[in-house]
């Protein structure tokens, strides 16, 4: 089994934030394998991708972006998985906008969702999926993070999220390491 958790907020407000690329993602692959994320179980919505003799679990905390750790938590002792069977998808403003970065391991890297799941799991020890929002321009990191994408940057992340999607899919038959090979 497998699970993989998507960062973001929740709320119809935050719906196309910036701060939500980890939701988009988990519900880009809900869709593509025609499954909800509806279930409510472990302050998350939860979702179901059955795999052959296995399943991917999706999951998009409830808690808001600074208290995933709770979710994230509440998942993995109510399946007994440990942390090599996370992954967590979130956004990255060190990155430039749309690229892709997987790690097996590391710090949050000032993202405070990231914070929580270490903090809760009491552990760096899982993969991570980043994806890049690029700094802004103008104005304070947390408001860039809780605003829509401009028309000019969709195709970008457009893009981003369809290779999230393939990053999951390769780490869900081959593994984290292969997954850095091939798109790192």
């Amino acid at each position: 089994m497998k699970i993989l958790v998507g960062l973001g907020n929740p709320g119809e407000k935050y719906t196309k934030t910036r701060h939500n690329l980890g939701f988009m993602v988990v519900d880009r692959l809900a869709k593509r394998f025609g499954v909800e994320v509806g279930k409510r179980q472990f302050k998350a919505l939860i979702g179901k991708i059955p795999l052959d003799d296995d399943r991917l679990i999706l999951v998009k905390p409830l808690t808001y972006m600074n208290h995933s750790g709770l979710s994230v938590k509440g998942v993995l002792n109510h399946y007994a998985c440990s942390t090599d069977s996370l992954m967590v998808i979130c956004d990255d403003l060190n990155l430039p906008l749309g690229r892709l970065r997987i790690r097996r391991k590391g710090s949050s890297g000032g993202h405070k969702g990231l914070e929580s799941i270490i903090q809760s799991l009491g552990s760096t020890e899982f993969p991570r999926l980043r994806i890049g929002l690029g700094l802004p321009s103008q104005g304070q990191a947390s408001e860039y993070v809780l605003t829509p994408f401009p028309k000019e940057e969709t195709g970008v992340i457009d893009e981003a999220l369809e290779q999230a999607c393939k990053v999951v899919i390769d780490w869900m038959h081959g593994g984290i390491d292969e997954c850095a090979k091939k798109y790192n």
